[in-house]
């Protein structure tokens, strides 16, 4: 009996170039037929988080690949500027906006699930969640879910 491959993608950082590494990741999975889970902890709650998702950044300070030299990338104003630049190219790229990325995954299967403790730990409540996300779970749960998965930490 031959049994679907599956993915799971643990997305814990929340900086817009860090994010999408999970959800392309996420739709890659799903368009190649592989079920796939995205568990969101730490800052990773950021993309799926009401309130933050369409308000990303690009954190450039401390960033080692950063063309910018700390220095100048410490500046006020420069995470909301990369972050422009960014998302300018995404739009030439025809990539979505995170909040529709969050959204097609969600219509293509793709099961979201928020971290029970880092939601504790930012006292966040599922209300202030995207309503793609299905639950709010443990660790424990996730693993259990996701048994025998292929898993990626983002």
């Amino acid at each position: 009996m031959e049994t679907n491959r599956t993915i799971a993608i643990i997305c814990s950082k929340g900086g817009l170039d860090e994010v999408y590494p999970a959800l392309i990741l996420a739709s890659g999975a799903r368009q190649s037929g592989l079920d796939c889970f995205i568990f969101f902890t730490f800052y990773g709650l950021d993309a799926i988080t009401e309130a933050k998702i369409d308000h990303l950044h690009v954190n450039m300070v401390g960033n080692p690949s950063s063309p910018m030299p700390t220095m100048l990338a410490g500046l006020p104003g420069m995470e909301n500027f990369a972050a422009t630049m960014m998302k300018k190219k995404m739009v030439e790229l025809d990539l979505p906006g995170a909040r529709e990325m969050i959204g097609m995954l969600d219509e293509s299967g793709c099961e979201l699930y928020a971290c029970e403790l880092a939601m504790k730990m930012f006292g966040l409540k599922k209300d202030d969640l995207v309503p793609q996300v299905r639950d709010v779970i443990t660790v424990g749960d996730f693993y259990e879910l996701t048994e025998g998965a292929q898993i990626i930490f983002t």
